[in-house]
């Protein structure tokens, strides 16, 4: 897809004004670990349950009013596909989602409870790309990718701007490092263009770490053949985009990945320490403080991306601690 504008910081800080006139900042909560200090950003608390509605509300409130009128198509295993839907209900635009056929049951209720359609997709042999342009290209609406619009970003970066404000407001100072949970990167992007400061680390998990390798590559590296399965629904992307493999890039961004174990050993954590309900997607940044993968030290923002969990799979997760 190929984009008139970039995104930038003054998006950003454009996209963080448009939330604080709708929304409250979510909360910011701090714990020691290994005796430093660190911050985490509780996106589970928005209304839709996910940091997705920031570049959502962002991308749809800059259409055209003949553009609303023909409505949105987007792709999503389940958190932009409710932020969509959030942000589509509230401005009365009529929203259709792509979604695998095996996303959580949760994720597909919340969507369909905001009055999106959903069109449903076999996440195997099918592209959900390639079956949201054609219906948008069908309809006259607009494609809205999960992280591959300048928009979008911009909007999930309004995260750091109001995590830096929050940080400061409790004397933990400027962010100096955000370790953040990454699937095509629009969340990491956003807050790297937000915190121009601050290190980067984006945590994916192991086998779907293409955002990690193509840094360390310095050019783009797709998910390869058959990867593993993960609990982490919101981060299987095959292939994260030049839009925001640039701004992490010249950003020297790092990255690490983690086990399904080390995710739910950090949802557990979570739960005990924050009293926060988290889904494994949301977890790994988490995860890879805990495990060690990520040194702790002063100024660290941990993101908690989103909290919509498959209930029975949750419960389980919490008896295995």
């Amino acid at each position: 897809m190929t984009f008139l504008r970039q995104p930038t910081r003054a998006g950003v800080r454009d996209a963080a004004a448009k939330l604080a006139a709708i929304l409250p900042p979510t909360p910011l909560f701090s714990r020691e670990i290994n005796g430093v200090e660190i911050a985490f950003k509780s996106e589970p608390l928005q209304p839709m349950g996910a940091f997705k509605l920031r570049g959502a509300w962002h991308r749809l409130t800059a259409l055209s009013d003949e553009a609303r009128r023909k409505g949105v198509v987007a792709f999503s295993s389940g958190n932009h596909a409710q932020g969509i839907a959030w942000a589509a209900k509230r401005l009365g635009i009529a929203a259709t989602i792509v979604m695998p056929a095996d996303a959580p049951r949760a994720k597909v209720e919340g969507t369909l409870a905001l009055g999106a359609e959903i069109v449903a997709y076999d996440r195997a042999t099918e592209s959900r790309e390639t079956i949201a342009a054609r219906l948008a290209e069908a309809r006259g609406a607009t494609l809205v990718p999960s992280f591959d619009d300048p928009w979008i970003i911009e909007g999930q970066g309004s995260a750091g701007v109001e995590a830096a404000a929050q940080m400061e407001a409790a004397g933990l100072g400027a962010p100096a490092h955000v370790v953040v949970p990454c699937g095509g990167g629009g969340l990491a992007a956003g807050i790297a263009l937000a915190l121009k400061d601050a290190a980067i680390t984006v945590v994916e998990p192991e086998g779907w770490d293409d955002m990690r390798r193509s840094l360390e590559a310095s050019w783009i590296l797709p998910v390869g053949d058959s990867p593993p399965p993960t609990a982490c629904d919101a981060l299987q992307t095959k292939q994260v985009s030049p839009l925001t493999f640039d701004v992490l890039s010249r950003r020297d961004a790092r990255g690490v990945a983690v086990s399904e174990a080390e995710t739910a050993t950090a949802q557990r954590w979570a739960a005990e320490q924050l009293r926060l309900v988290v889904e494994p997607g949301g977890a790994v940044a988490l995860a890879a403080l805990l495990a060690g993968k990520v040194a702790p030290e002063p100024g660290m923002l941990v993101i908690l991306s989103g909290g919509n969990v498959d209930r029975a799979a949750y419960a389980r997760v919490l008896a295995g601690g």
